[in-house]
Protein backbone atom coordinates (compact mmCIF):
# COMPACT_ATOMS: atom_id res chain seq x y z
CA UNK A 1 0.00 0.00 0.00
CA UNK A 2 1.35 3.44 -0.92
CA UNK A 3 1.84 6.11 1.73
CA UNK A 4 -0.95 8.14 0.15
CA UNK A 5 -3.32 5.19 0.43
CA UNK A 6 -2.30 4.69 4.07
CA UNK A 7 -3.18 8.31 4.87
CA UNK A 8 -6.53 8.00 3.11
CA UNK A 9 -7.30 4.85 5.11
CA UNK A 10 -6.44 6.64 8.35
CA UNK A 11 -8.96 9.38 7.59
CA UNK A 12 -11.72 6.76 7.35
CA UNK A 13 -11.44 5.69 10.99
CA UNK A 14 -9.39 8.30 12.91
CA UNK A 15 -11.25 11.36 14.27
CA UNK A 16 -9.98 14.42 12.43
CA UNK A 17 -8.73 16.54 15.33
CA UNK A 18 -5.25 16.99 13.83
CA UNK A 19 -4.31 18.45 10.46
CA UNK A 20 -1.50 15.96 10.06
CA UNK A 21 1.47 16.47 7.78
CA UNK A 22 1.49 14.20 4.70
CA UNK A 23 3.84 11.50 5.90
CA UNK A 24 3.49 8.08 7.55
CA UNK A 25 6.47 7.30 9.76
CA UNK A 26 7.43 3.66 10.19
CA UNK A 27 10.60 3.59 12.30
CA UNK A 28 13.34 5.64 13.85
CA UNK A 29 17.06 5.25 14.45
CA UNK A 30 19.21 7.66 16.43
CA UNK A 31 17.96 11.14 15.51
CA UNK A 32 16.44 10.08 12.19
CA UNK A 33 12.95 8.95 11.19
CA UNK A 34 12.00 6.82 8.16
CA UNK A 35 8.65 6.82 6.40
CA UNK A 36 6.89 3.75 5.00
CA UNK A 37 8.50 4.36 1.60
CA UNK A 38 12.01 4.41 3.06
CA UNK A 39 12.71 8.16 3.00
CA UNK A 40 14.99 9.47 5.77
CA UNK A 41 14.26 12.57 7.88
CA UNK A 42 16.34 14.45 10.43
CA UNK A 43 14.12 14.86 13.50
CA UNK A 44 14.25 18.28 15.17
CA UNK A 45 10.80 17.91 16.75
CA UNK A 46 11.39 14.76 18.85
CA UNK A 47 7.69 13.93 19.06
CA UNK A 48 7.05 17.43 20.49
CA UNK A 49 10.03 17.31 22.88
CA UNK A 50 9.31 13.74 24.03
CA UNK A 51 12.06 11.65 22.45
CA UNK A 52 14.99 13.23 24.27
CA UNK A 53 17.14 10.16 23.61
CA UNK A 54 16.08 9.80 19.99
CA UNK A 55 15.19 6.32 18.83
CA UNK A 56 16.55 2.99 20.12
CA UNK A 57 19.11 4.55 22.44
CA UNK A 58 21.39 1.79 23.78
CA UNK A 59 19.88 0.16 26.85
CA UNK A 60 16.48 1.88 26.73
CA UNK A 61 14.61 -0.69 24.67
CA UNK A 62 16.21 -3.53 26.60
CA UNK A 63 15.01 -2.11 29.93
CA UNK A 64 11.43 -1.98 28.66
CA UNK A 65 11.57 -5.46 27.20
CA UNK A 66 12.90 -6.81 30.49
CA UNK A 67 10.05 -5.15 32.39
CA UNK A 68 7.44 -6.54 29.99
CA UNK A 69 8.65 -10.00 30.90
CA UNK A 70 8.07 -9.20 34.58
CA UNK A 71 4.98 -7.01 35.04
CA UNK A 72 3.29 -4.14 33.19
CA UNK A 73 0.32 -3.26 35.41
CA UNK A 74 -0.79 -3.97 38.96
CA UNK A 75 -2.80 -0.81 39.99
CA UNK A 76 -2.02 1.65 42.75
CA UNK A 77 -3.68 -0.53 45.36
CA UNK A 78 -0.25 -2.15 45.70
CA UNK A 79 3.40 -1.10 45.69
CA UNK A 80 5.64 -2.06 42.79
CA UNK A 81 9.42 -2.04 42.55
CA UNK A 82 9.89 0.34 39.64
CA UNK A 83 7.48 2.87 41.15
CA UNK A 84 9.65 3.01 44.25
CA UNK A 85 12.84 3.43 42.22
CA UNK A 86 11.43 6.01 39.81
CA UNK A 87 9.93 8.06 42.62
CA UNK A 88 13.28 8.22 44.37
CA UNK A 89 14.99 9.40 41.19
CA UNK A 90 12.49 12.20 40.55
CA UNK A 91 12.64 13.55 44.09
CA UNK A 92 16.44 13.28 44.17
CA UNK A 93 17.04 15.21 40.95
CA UNK A 94 14.37 17.82 41.69
CA UNK A 95 15.23 18.23 45.37
CA UNK A 96 11.51 18.07 46.10
CA UNK A 97 9.56 15.88 48.49
CA UNK A 98 6.77 13.79 46.91
CA UNK A 99 5.79 12.70 43.40
CA UNK A 100 2.53 11.46 41.92
CA UNK A 101 2.89 9.69 38.56
CA UNK A 102 0.25 10.31 35.90
CA UNK A 103 -0.31 9.16 32.32
CA UNK A 104 0.27 12.53 30.66
CA UNK A 105 1.22 16.15 31.14
CA UNK A 106 -2.40 17.21 31.08
CA UNK A 107 -3.17 14.86 33.96
CA UNK A 108 -0.17 16.27 35.83
CA UNK A 109 -1.72 19.73 35.50
CA UNK A 110 -5.05 18.43 36.78
CA UNK A 111 -3.30 16.99 39.82
CA UNK A 112 -1.45 20.26 40.43
CA UNK A 113 -4.74 22.19 40.33
CA UNK A 114 -6.29 19.85 42.87
CA UNK A 115 -3.23 19.96 45.12
CA UNK A 116 -3.20 23.78 45.10
CA UNK A 117 -6.90 24.07 45.88
CA UNK A 118 -6.67 21.37 48.56
CA UNK A 119 -3.75 23.28 50.12
CA UNK A 120 -5.86 26.44 50.30
CA UNK A 121 -8.82 24.48 51.69
CA UNK A 122 -6.61 22.92 54.36
CA UNK A 123 -5.06 26.24 55.31
CA UNK A 124 -8.11 28.50 55.09
CA UNK A 125 -10.88 26.09 55.99
CA UNK A 126 -13.05 26.80 52.95
CA UNK A 127 -13.13 26.11 49.21
CA UNK A 128 -12.90 28.71 46.45
CA UNK A 129 -9.18 29.05 45.83
CA UNK A 130 -8.38 31.02 42.68
CA UNK A 131 -5.38 30.57 40.39
CA UNK A 132 -3.43 33.12 38.37
CA UNK A 133 -2.26 31.80 35.00
CA UNK A 134 -0.43 33.47 32.10
CA UNK A 135 -1.60 34.82 28.78
CA UNK A 136 -0.28 32.85 25.78
CA UNK A 137 0.34 29.82 28.00
CA UNK A 138 -0.52 26.23 27.16
CA UNK A 139 -1.16 23.57 29.78
CA UNK A 140 -3.23 20.87 28.07
CA UNK A 141 -6.60 19.97 26.54
CA UNK A 142 -8.73 18.77 29.45
CA UNK A 143 -11.27 21.14 30.98
CA UNK A 144 -9.08 21.99 33.96
CA UNK A 145 -5.91 22.43 31.90
CA UNK A 146 -7.78 24.45 29.27
CA UNK A 147 -9.04 26.73 32.02
CA UNK A 148 -5.42 27.68 32.74
CA UNK A 149 -4.43 28.00 29.07
CA UNK A 150 -4.05 31.65 28.11
CA UNK A 151 -5.27 31.41 24.55
CA UNK A 152 -8.92 32.14 23.76
CA UNK A 153 -8.72 30.09 20.55
CA UNK A 154 -8.33 26.91 22.59
CA UNK A 155 -10.84 27.84 25.31
CA UNK A 156 -13.84 29.42 23.64
CA UNK A 157 -15.49 26.34 22.05
CA UNK A 158 -15.60 24.58 25.43
CA UNK A 159 -16.75 27.32 27.75
CA UNK A 160 -17.89 27.62 30.46
CA UNK A 161 -14.68 26.20 31.87
CA UNK A 162 -13.42 25.93 35.44
CA UNK A 163 -13.94 29.18 37.29
CA UNK A 164 -11.58 31.06 39.56
CA UNK A 165 -8.83 31.69 37.00
CA UNK A 166 -7.32 35.10 36.24
CA UNK A 167 -4.77 35.78 33.50
CA UNK A 168 -1.65 37.92 33.85
CA UNK A 169 1.08 38.69 31.33
CA UNK A 170 4.14 36.45 31.30
CA UNK A 171 7.30 38.24 32.49
CA UNK A 172 5.21 41.15 33.80
CA UNK A 173 5.19 41.04 37.58
CA UNK A 174 2.93 44.07 37.95
CA UNK A 175 0.20 42.38 35.92
CA UNK A 176 0.39 39.40 38.29
CA UNK A 177 0.06 41.66 41.32
CA UNK A 178 -3.01 43.26 39.72
CA UNK A 179 -4.71 39.83 39.63
CA UNK A 180 -4.16 39.04 43.30
CA UNK A 181 -7.06 38.93 45.74
CA UNK A 182 -7.89 37.30 49.05
CA UNK A 183 -8.94 34.07 47.31
CA UNK A 184 -5.78 33.56 45.23
CA UNK A 185 -4.21 30.25 46.21
CA UNK A 186 -1.65 29.64 43.44
CA UNK A 187 0.22 31.06 40.46
CA UNK A 188 1.05 28.83 37.50
CA UNK A 189 3.53 29.52 34.70
CA UNK A 190 5.65 27.63 32.23
CA UNK A 191 9.31 28.19 33.02
CA UNK A 192 9.75 28.51 29.27
CA UNK A 193 6.55 29.20 27.36
CA UNK A 194 6.46 26.63 24.55
CA UNK A 195 3.29 26.77 22.43
CA UNK A 196 3.11 30.51 23.06
CA UNK A 197 6.28 31.19 21.09
CA UNK A 198 9.35 29.99 23.07
CA UNK A 199 9.68 32.67 25.74
CA UNK A 200 11.95 31.91 28.71
CA UNK A 201 10.97 33.47 32.03
CA UNK A 202 13.18 36.29 33.23
CA UNK A 203 15.12 35.96 36.47
CA UNK A 204 13.25 38.92 37.93
CA UNK A 205 9.87 37.42 37.06
CA UNK A 206 10.44 34.01 38.63
CA UNK A 207 12.02 35.52 41.73
CA UNK A 208 9.04 37.86 42.00
CA UNK A 209 6.54 35.01 41.72
CA UNK A 210 8.41 33.09 44.40
CA UNK A 211 8.41 36.10 46.68
CA UNK A 212 4.67 36.76 46.22
CA UNK A 213 3.79 33.15 46.99
CA UNK A 214 5.98 33.09 50.09
CA UNK A 215 4.53 36.34 51.44
CA UNK A 216 0.91 35.26 50.92
CA UNK A 217 1.24 31.54 51.74
CA UNK A 218 0.30 30.59 48.17
CA UNK A 219 1.73 27.88 45.95
CA UNK A 220 3.94 28.47 42.92
CA UNK A 221 3.32 25.90 40.17
CA UNK A 222 5.88 25.66 37.37
CA UNK A 223 4.95 23.71 34.25
CA UNK A 224 8.04 21.83 33.03
CA UNK A 225 6.19 19.44 30.76
CA UNK A 226 8.02 20.61 27.63
CA UNK A 227 11.08 22.44 28.95
CA UNK A 228 12.00 19.93 31.66
CA UNK A 229 14.09 16.75 31.70
CA UNK A 230 17.34 18.15 30.36
CA UNK A 231 16.08 20.32 27.51
CA UNK A 232 17.65 23.48 28.95
CA UNK A 233 20.81 21.75 30.14
CA UNK A 234 19.32 21.21 33.60
CA UNK A 235 17.01 18.45 34.71
CA UNK A 236 14.39 21.14 35.20
CA UNK A 237 14.57 24.63 33.75
CA UNK A 238 13.78 26.34 37.06
CA UNK A 239 17.05 25.00 38.44
CA UNK A 240 18.89 27.53 36.25
CA UNK A 241 17.13 30.35 38.15
CA UNK A 242 18.01 29.30 41.68
CA UNK A 243 14.39 29.10 42.80
CA UNK A 244 12.15 26.11 43.48
CA UNK A 245 8.40 25.81 42.86
CA UNK A 246 6.00 24.35 45.38
CA UNK A 247 4.56 22.10 42.68
CA UNK A 248 6.16 21.11 39.39
CA UNK A 249 4.52 19.30 36.50
CA UNK A 250 6.54 17.22 34.07
CA UNK A 251 5.93 14.62 31.35
CA UNK A 252 7.13 14.24 27.73
CA UNK A 253 10.86 13.41 28.08
CA UNK A 254 10.32 11.98 31.57
CA UNK A 255 9.74 8.63 29.87
CA UNK A 256 11.20 9.36 26.42
CA UNK A 257 8.27 7.85 24.57
CA UNK A 258 6.07 5.95 27.00
CA UNK A 259 2.95 7.77 28.31
CA UNK A 260 4.04 9.07 31.71
CA UNK A 261 3.82 12.37 33.54
CA UNK A 262 4.09 13.53 37.12
CA UNK A 263 3.38 16.34 39.50
CA UNK A 264 5.97 16.84 42.20
CA UNK A 265 5.45 18.66 45.49
CA UNK A 266 7.83 20.22 47.97
CA UNK A 267 7.53 19.39 51.64
CA UNK A 268 5.18 22.28 52.44
CA UNK A 269 2.76 21.51 49.62
CA UNK A 270 2.83 17.77 50.27
CA UNK A 271 2.14 18.18 53.98
CA UNK A 272 -1.00 20.27 53.51
CA UNK A 273 -2.68 19.11 50.32
CA UNK A 274 -3.76 15.75 48.92
CA UNK A 275 -4.60 12.92 51.31
CA UNK A 276 -5.86 9.36 50.69
CA UNK A 277 -9.12 9.54 48.77
CA UNK A 278 -8.43 12.96 47.22
CA UNK A 279 -6.81 11.80 44.00
CA UNK A 280 -6.07 8.63 42.07
CA UNK A 281 -5.24 6.95 38.78
CA UNK A 282 -5.58 3.41 37.48
CA UNK A 283 -2.60 3.34 35.13
CA UNK A 284 -0.38 6.08 36.53
CA UNK A 285 2.95 4.89 37.93
CA UNK A 286 2.58 1.38 36.56
CA UNK A 287 5.67 -0.88 36.50
CA UNK A 288 6.23 -0.47 32.74
CA UNK A 289 6.34 3.32 32.56
CA UNK A 290 8.31 3.60 35.79
CA UNK A 291 10.94 1.25 34.35
CA UNK A 292 11.27 3.73 31.49
CA UNK A 293 11.58 6.70 33.88
CA UNK A 294 14.28 4.95 35.87
CA UNK A 295 16.23 4.02 32.74
CA UNK A 296 16.02 7.58 31.41
CA UNK A 297 17.59 8.90 34.60
CA UNK A 298 20.24 6.16 34.42
CA UNK A 299 21.17 7.16 30.87
CA UNK A 300 21.15 10.87 31.61
CA UNK A 301 23.61 10.33 34.45
CA UNK A 302 25.84 7.70 32.85
CA UNK A 303 26.16 9.41 29.48
CA UNK A 304 26.22 12.99 30.82
CA UNK A 305 23.30 14.16 28.71
CA UNK A 306 22.94 17.47 30.58
CA UNK A 307 26.59 18.33 30.03
CA UNK A 308 26.20 17.53 26.34
CA UNK A 309 23.28 19.96 26.03
CA UNK A 310 25.23 22.67 27.87
CA UNK A 311 28.27 22.11 25.67
CA UNK A 312 26.37 22.19 22.38
CA UNK A 313 23.88 24.99 23.14
CA UNK A 314 26.27 27.82 22.14
CA UNK A 315 26.83 26.19 18.74
CA UNK A 316 23.09 25.79 18.16
CA UNK A 317 22.52 29.43 19.09
CA UNK A 318 25.40 30.62 16.90
CA UNK A 319 23.95 28.64 14.00
CA UNK A 320 20.54 30.26 14.48
CA UNK A 321 22.18 33.70 14.67
CA UNK A 322 23.89 32.97 11.38
CA UNK A 323 20.54 32.05 9.82
CA UNK A 324 19.11 35.35 11.05
CA UNK A 325 21.97 37.24 9.42
CA UNK A 326 21.77 35.34 6.13
CA UNK A 327 18.03 34.94 5.57
CA UNK A 328 15.89 38.11 5.34
CA UNK A 329 12.70 36.54 6.72
CA UNK A 330 14.47 35.13 9.79
CA UNK A 331 13.91 37.98 12.25
CA UNK A 332 15.48 36.59 15.42
CA UNK A 333 15.67 33.66 17.78
CA UNK A 334 15.15 32.98 21.46
CA UNK A 335 15.15 30.08 23.88
CA UNK A 336 17.21 28.07 26.34
CA UNK A 337 19.31 25.02 25.58
CA UNK A 338 17.59 22.73 23.11
CA UNK A 339 14.24 24.51 23.15
CA UNK A 340 14.74 27.28 20.61
CA UNK A 341 12.43 29.39 18.48
CA UNK A 342 13.27 31.04 15.16
CA UNK A 343 11.03 34.03 14.45
CA UNK A 344 9.84 34.25 10.84
CA UNK A 345 8.45 37.43 9.30
CA UNK A 346 6.77 37.88 5.94
CA UNK A 347 6.36 34.18 5.23
CA UNK A 348 3.93 31.52 6.37
CA UNK A 349 5.57 29.29 8.95
CA UNK A 350 3.41 26.35 7.89
CA UNK A 351 4.72 26.61 4.34
CA UNK A 352 8.31 26.58 5.61
CA UNK A 353 7.63 23.48 7.72
CA UNK A 354 6.05 21.63 4.78
CA UNK A 355 8.99 22.48 2.52
CA UNK A 356 11.45 21.33 5.17
CA UNK A 357 9.56 18.05 5.51
CA UNK A 358 9.83 17.44 1.77
CA UNK A 359 13.56 18.06 2.06
CA UNK A 360 13.93 15.60 4.96
CA UNK A 361 13.75 17.80 8.06
CA UNK A 362 11.06 17.47 10.74
CA UNK A 363 10.29 20.75 12.53
CA UNK A 364 7.18 22.23 14.15
CA UNK A 365 5.77 25.67 14.96
CA UNK A 366 5.06 27.65 18.12
CA UNK A 367 2.75 30.63 18.31
CA UNK A 368 1.89 32.14 14.93
CA UNK A 369 5.28 32.95 13.46
CA UNK A 370 7.90 30.83 15.21
CA UNK A 371 9.67 27.68 14.09
CA UNK A 372 10.17 25.52 17.17
CA UNK A 373 13.36 23.47 17.42
CA UNK A 374 13.18 20.78 20.11
CA UNK A 375 15.52 18.04 18.85
CA UNK A 376 16.63 14.92 20.69
CA UNK A 377 19.20 15.89 23.30
CA UNK A 378 21.78 13.62 21.64
CA UNK A 379 22.25 15.67 18.44
CA UNK A 380 25.77 16.56 17.32
CA UNK A 381 27.29 19.56 15.53
CA UNK A 382 26.88 17.69 12.25
CA UNK A 383 23.14 17.35 12.89
CA UNK A 384 22.86 21.07 13.65
CA UNK A 385 24.67 21.86 10.39
CA UNK A 386 22.36 19.52 8.47
CA UNK A 387 19.30 21.14 10.04
CA UNK A 388 20.53 24.65 9.26
CA UNK A 389 21.23 23.85 5.61
CA UNK A 390 17.75 22.41 5.01
CA UNK A 391 16.03 25.13 7.03
CA UNK A 392 17.85 27.87 5.12
CA UNK A 393 16.78 26.38 1.78
CA UNK A 394 13.20 26.10 3.01
CA UNK A 395 13.08 29.68 4.31
CA UNK A 396 14.42 31.05 1.02
CA UNK A 397 12.02 29.00 -1.10
CA UNK A 398 8.83 29.42 0.96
Amino acid sequence: MSMQNQMEEAEVSILHTYNRFPVVFERGEGVYLYDTEGKKYLDFAAGIAVNALGYHYPGYDEALKEQIDKLTHISNLYYNETLITAGARVTLQSGMSKVFFTNSGTEAIEGAIKAARRYAYDKRGHAGGEIIAMNHSFHGRSIGALSLTGNAHYREPFEPLMGGVRFADFNDLESVKACLNENTCAIIAETVQGEGGIYPATQEFLEGLRRICDERDMLLILDEIQCGMGRTGHYFAWQAYGIQPDIMTCAKALGCGVPVGAFVLNERAAAHSLVPGDHGTTYGGNPFVCAAVTKVFDIFEKDMILAHVQELTPYLEETLERLVSEVPCAAGHRGMGFIQGLVVEGKNVGDVIKLALKKGLVIISAGTNVIRLVPPLIITRAHIDEMAAILKESLLEA
